[in-house]
């Protein structure tokens, strides 16, 4: 069993409230959700109006295949026009 966890975070510069921003999260978490079968939450800055923090994982049997998946998952973030991507940092978790 292979573990990869990817860490999004993104700028939102048209929210100008906390409800702003989570109707501007809403359609990614729900796409990555349903198009990609992935885990996904928002892991940091929740009370800062702009700025979030995507936490993604997924499981799989092969490491090729959970790169593969996360790749797909990155270009789904990075194709939305509302967002800017700040960052992406990809970690493998050990599995006992």
């Amino acid at each position: 069993m292979h573990v990869l966890a990817l860490a999004v975070e993104l700028r939102l510069p048209t929210c100008r409230s906390l409800k702003d921003k989570r109707q501007a999260l809403r359609p990614i978490v729900d796409g990555l959700r349903q198009r990609h079968r992935v885990s996904v939450a928002e892991t940091d800055f929740q009370d800062q109006w702009q700025r979030a923090e995507l936490g993604i994982a997924v499981v799989s049997a092969a490491p090729a295949q959970a790169e593969d998946w996360l790749d797909h998952v990155e270009r789904f973030v990075w194709s939305r026009p509302d967002v800017e991507v700040v960052r992406t940092d990809r970690r493998w978790m050990e599995v006992d």
